[in-house]
């Protein structure tokens, strides 16, 4: 999705997607894309990328200055919030399917973390999903028919990555289903 100029990069929309969660200032929100924090595992950015999301999420509209509080060490945080504009930028990011398999693991966790840290429902991304790469395992199984040698050795392996990838989105898929299942009974 292009907001401005470019598209955002990935990490702009995990800030802007924390800044949806609740206000928050800089230091918060890199502590929480560090390794030992609550999104490390899938996405990792230092305080310098953090304050520069900001300012990028700032220019387009997407966050507000919220307010200031007293920092622990030195002069005042600014908190950040994001606006309408950027909660419903967001909201069609995480509907949208990544573009290629290799993106799954940074990608597609991330989306599907705040997904459900938002409260929204991952059903229509995760099937958008299954569609794109059924779709790309159609197109690797009709290239592997005649690859041969070294092409046929990455083409095997990238069809039972994309293998992998739709059965996880099955399983998913699956979980969702029992989920909305158990709350209507």
């Amino acid at each position: 999705m292009t907001t401005g100029d470019r598209v955002l990069a990935p990490g702009e929309w995990a800030v802007l997607a924390l800044l949806c969660e609740r206000p928050g200032h800089g230091w918060a929100l890199a502590r929480q894309l560090t390794a030992g924090g609550e999104l490390g595992a899938i996405w990792r950015m230092g305080r310098p990328l953090v304050y520069r999301s900001i300012d990028v999420l700032e220019q387009r509209h997407l966050v507000e200055t919220a307010g200031h509080e007293p920092g622990s060490r030195g002069p005042n945080r600014t908190v950040f919030r994001a606006t309408e504009e950027g909660r419903s930028a967001l909201e069609l990011w995480l509907g949208e399917p990544v573009e290629h398999v290799r993106d799954v693991r940074s990608l597609l966790l991330l989306k599907l973390v705040f997904a459900r840290r938002l409260r929204l429902d991952p059903r229509p991304m995760l099937e958008a999903q299954h569609g794109a790469i059924d779709f790309a395992l159609r197109s690797l199984e009709t290239r592997a028919r005649d690859a041969v040698g070294s092409e046929r050795i990455l083409l095997d392996f990238r069809l039972e990555s994309t293998r992998a990838v739709l059965r996880f989105i099955d399983g998913l898929l699956a979980d969702e289903s029992e989920l909305r299942a158990r709350r209507a009974s």
